[in-house]
């Protein structure tokens, strides 16, 4: 079994709309269910001031393995 852990990051695209954190979260959630076997062990949320609106950022880091329910 490979230990290494792997991670991604996301964020909306910038412009109108970019500060949306309920459809951030659920880009993130789609991202997720579509990675099928992978385990995910942490993700981080950060957060950028723009001239506009704020950068919004997740991170997910994860195993490629089979998902424990």
């Amino acid at each position: 079994m490979d230990s290494s852990i792997l991670n991604f990051s996301l964020s909306n695209p910038e412009g109108n709309g970019q500060g949306d954190v309920a459809k951030l979260l659920r880009s993130l959630a789609d991202v997720i269910e579509a990675m099928g076997d992978a385990q995910v062990q942490d993700i981080t949320f950060a957060s950028g001031v723009t001239a506009g609106e704020d950068d919004l950022t997740f991170t997910v880091y994860y195993h490629r393995e089979a998902r424990r329910r």
